[in-house]
């Protein structure tokens, strides 16, 4: 198995990062009824105003190379369309466990 796990850091005041953040959620918690080789997603949003990231999601996978099946279906492409010109960073770790 794979966990996929990235952080986002999104741009704009806090009201439209939460927004953005609650709507890319939502797109993202609908994908593993769409998605075959996702087995789970897990989609955290922060809420302690000391720490700069917005997003930290875990996707898990049964192997490496379907994390790039997940990557590039249309569903994951249209959801993290959702961030476009609100990411200022993303960071990401794939490890097998």
């Amino acid at each position: 198995m794979v966990k996929h796990i990235v952080m986002f850091k999104l741009t704009g005041t806090p009201e439209e990062r939460k927004a953005v953040a609650e709507q890319f959620r939502d797109a993202l918690m609908s994908l593993p009824e769409q998605i075959d080789v996702l087995r789970s997603m897990e989609v955290g949003l922060n809420e302690n105003p000391a720490e700069t990231w917005d997003v930290v999601l875990t996707a898990i996978v049964d192997k490496m190379e379907d994390v790039e099946v997940y990557a590039k279906h249309p569903a994951h492409v249209a959801a993290a369309g959702l961030l476009a010109g609100h990411k200022d960073l993303r960071g990401c770790v794939d490890y097998e466990f």
